[in-house]
């Protein structure tokens, strides 16, 4: 086995590296002596890993509401990067706290854009030139939301669910060539993500709102309790080192071990009635 990712990978491009897994994913490959294009709304957020590794680091400005132009800003540092990245790891996103049908659909329509249709753009791009190469390694940061869909937040849930799916077709599509594609599905973790998340809140007389505001305290508690984003960097780390494709489930040992298992176990409306519970929407 490889020791270093630098034996595999010269150059990354990291989406939303300012902040949580993204940030934790970046300072990793930066660490093991890799090349790292890293991408905020905001570079100024990326200023202290232009100073500790200057030799690295690239920041990049890259905002995925605008699809069409967050693809042309990725095949540019590409071309910088001298026409291809041999890492990509789509990370960048937000989340969106709401009742569905008291939410104007154009505000879901609008995640799904940035989360998902955005990110296969960038995703296109890059699996295209990996293929071209024969190698390279693309990792779309999913979520175990794909599996257990949390409630309130329907746009990520969609989003992450379609993300979990065009990485399981592209590892199809990739057999029997060097190219490896990566779903990594990280549970809660302690990063500022619900801080930044936008909550939509129902109506006081709304039938949801006791539900809703049930909901967002377990989630508020689960992502504070969450082990520290450094935990999924290693976990990444891992994974690029067995180089090969696969599922990749990270967090808590129960988020990420024990309740998939359970769930393959049980009845989905045993694993549906459990997470009302959980979420005290009963």
């Amino acid at each position: 086995m490889h020791r270093r990712i630098l034996d595999l990978h010269r150059t990354a491009f990291v989406t939303g590296a300012a902040s949580g897994l993204g940030r934790a994913f970046a300072e990793m490959l930066l660490d093991e002596g890799v090349r790292v294009w890293g991408t905020s709304r905001d570079v100024a957020r990326l200023a202290d890993l232009v100073v500790r590794h200057p030799s690295l680091f690239t920041p990049v400005v890259l905002d995925l509401a605008d699809g069409a132009a967050a693809e042309a800003v990725f095949l540019q540092a590409a071309a910088g990067a001298g026409g291809a990245f041999d890492l990509v790891i789509n990370n960048a996103g937000y989340g969106l706290f709401g009742d569905f049908a008291l939410t104007d659909a154009t505000v879901w329509l609008a995640q799904i854009d940035v989360l998902l249709t955005a990110t296969l753009r960038l995703t296109h791009a890059a699996f295209r030139a990996m293929r071209a190469r024969d190698r390279g390694c693309l990792v779309n940061i999913s979520s175990l939301a794909a599996e257990f869909p949390l409630p309130f937040m329907t746009g990520y849930n969609v989003s992450k669910a379609g993300l979990s799916a065009l990485s399981e077709s592209l590892i199809f599509e990739s057999r029997g060539t060097a190219v490896r594609v990566i779903d990594f599905r990280p549970g809660d973790y302690r990063t500022a993500f619900n801080d930044a998340m936008k909550s939509l809140s129902p109506p006081t007389d709304s039938p949801v709102s006791a539900a809703q505001a049930s909901a967002w305290r377990v989630l508020e508690a689960n992502l504070r309790a969450g082990p520290p984003a450094s935990r999924a960097a290693a976990d990444l780390r891992r994974a690029l080192l067995r180089n090969r494709s696969a599922v990749v489930r990270s967090g808590s040992l129960f988020q990420a071990r024990a309740a998939p298992l359970l769930a393959r176990l049980s009845p989905a409306a045993l694993v549906r009635a459990a997470q009302a519970r959980y979420f005290g929407c009963r």
